[in-house]
């Protein structure tokens, strides 16, 4: 019998949690003893992963917005993934972790560009593989991915034709049109979901690989295939305590000296398969991991939690800023030296977002020569207001049963600073208009407009008076004392 090969994938992801008004962490209660959910996942999970060397026999993806935090709120883990990268065990992830089929073509093409771009700073070269937030997918996505040099991410097994009984030891090559293509390698679900969902199953990496992983190979396999097992990254240590012991004894420094299966990099074991032919297979559009609706539970109402009400007016009351953001951005950049495309601007601006190149240099290149010190800083607030506005389309804003979360609490700061950048230079009301939508999201403490005001408050900043009109139908409802 040919030996598997097993590749173990881990998903690092956070949210984006900085306060967009000063650009620091705030300290959140709720991870008490630690500052923040960062530090304290990170003293959990990052940091032991990286101390044990799992990263460098793991492949995985590392967001953007956590990588930023980890580069200096906790160096050992940081130099933990870029040393244990090797070349080849990194994969990219879009920059701020949104649902790309739900998004516009012209914020797909950003958030790709802008993860692209972080992970060649980070780790000094381009990536071929790119994990899908969620797993979220459709064709467009995927021809953007190839467009951009990509040529291979991870779905679920039943994100392809096949149901159930799909081979999930072989990638599959999903055709794009017009002679493009892209290779879908599916994780074992039932592995994956055993290691993400039954910690009885990781007690023991030794019991695990002689009861789960192995008796599906037979003796007479003359290919063992690849096994994938992918997961959150943070189950190995944060959600599952102890855990980043079991991954070390199944493909990192603890593994026994000859395993019964191979341990390449996803990349050579791609290679492998890739050389002895690939089956075709079509794409289930709309789907993703962790919603067996497709891609409702970012969007709307469906099973997956009890009531997602209130999803859909929060989605267009970002998608009714979004319009006037990008509109009012449009205007503003017209009237700039050498009027300059507000789209290349800002899939160029990642470079300022994550320190490679300072601002001064960035209004240089876009506006050319020396202009004036006020003409550059209102294309830096329209970058920025453009930033804030992709950042409030993190998924983990829609994932919950309710609103009334710090994750939540985060998109709607995101929301409010994109809304008054703008404000502040087009003389506009995007706050005003905002607030009046957020009022159509109930919550369980309260309407969205209410959890944007204590979200603003949480971090010190300006609540501003936005004018409550009243609602004529209510007039002589009050209580009288």
């Amino acid at each position: 019998m040919t030996r598997p090969s097993l590749v173990v994938h881990g998903h690092f992801y956070q949210p984006p949690r900085l306060d967009p008004f000063t650009g620091t962490m705030p300290r959140d209660p709720t991870a008490a003893p630690a500052h923040d959910w960062n530090e304290r996942i990170s003293a959990d999970c990052y940091r032991p992963n990286a101390e044990l060397g799992n990263l460098g026999a793991t492949s995985w993806d590392l967001g953007p917005t956590l990588a930023d935090w980890l580069e200096d709120g906790d160096r050992v883990a940081y130099d933990g993934f870029i040393d244990g990268d090797h070349g080849v065990n990194g994969m990219a992830q879009p920059f701020h972790h949104a649902i790309l089929p739900l998004a516009s073509a012209a914020d797909r093409r950003t958030e790709i560009r802008w993860g692209l771009r972080d992970f060649e700073f980070r780790f000094g070269r381009r990536p071929t593989g790119m994990w899908l937030p969620e797993t979220a997918v459709d064709l467009d996505t995927l021809r953007l991915l190839a467009d951009a040099g990509i040529t291979h991410t991870i779905l679920a097994p039943w994100q392809v034709d096949g149901g159930p009984s799909v081979d999930t030891r072989r990638p599959v090559r999903v055709d794009l049109g017009g002679d493009a293509s892209m290779i879908a390698v599916l994780y074992d679900a039932g592995l994956s979901t055993a290691v993400s969902f039954d910690p009885t199953s990781t007690v023991d990496a030794d019991a695990f690989v002689r009861e789960r992983l192995m008796p599906p190979f037979t003796a007479d396999d003359d290919d063992g295939g690849l096994v994938v097992i992918a997961t959150d990254g943070e189950l190995y240590g944060h959600h599952q305590p102890f855990r980043e012991q079991f991954l070390a004894r199944l493909v990192g420094g603890t593994a026994p000296a000859d395993p019964p299966y191979a341990t390449p990099s996803l990349v050579d074991a791609i290679a492998v398969a890739e050389a002895r032919g690939l089956p075709t297979a079509a794409l289930q559009e709309r789907t993703s991991w962790s919603c067996h609706h497709g891609v409702a539970r970012w969007v709307t109402d469906c099973p997956c939690v009890a009531d997602g009400s209130w999803k859909t007016p929060l989605r267009a009351a970002f998608d009714r800023l979004a319009g006037g953001v990008d509109a009012l951005t449009a205007d503003l950049a017209a009237s700039l030296p050498g009027a300059p495309d507000p789209s290349a601007a800002r899939d160029a601006y990642v470079d300022v977002v994550i320190g490679a190149r300072s601002r001064e240099a960035f209004v240089a290149d876009v506006l050319g020569g020396a202009p004036d010190p006020a003409t550059g800083g209102i294309l830096i607030d329209l970058m920025d207001a453009q930033r804030w506005r992709l950042a409030m389309y993190a998924s983990c804003t829609w994932y919950w049963d309710v609103p009334d979360r710090v994750e939540t609490a985060s998109a709607l700061r995101a929301a409010v600073c994109a809304a008054r950048l703008i404000d502040a230079l087009a003389e506009s009301d995007l706050e005003r208009r905002l607030m009046d939508d957020l009022r159509l999201v109930q919550g369980v403490t309260g309407d969205a407009e209410e959890l944007a005001w204590t979200a603003l408050a949480a971090v010190g900043a300006d609540l501003r008076t936005v004018i409550r009109p009243e609602n004529p139908s209510a007039r002589g409802l009050r209580a009288t004392g």
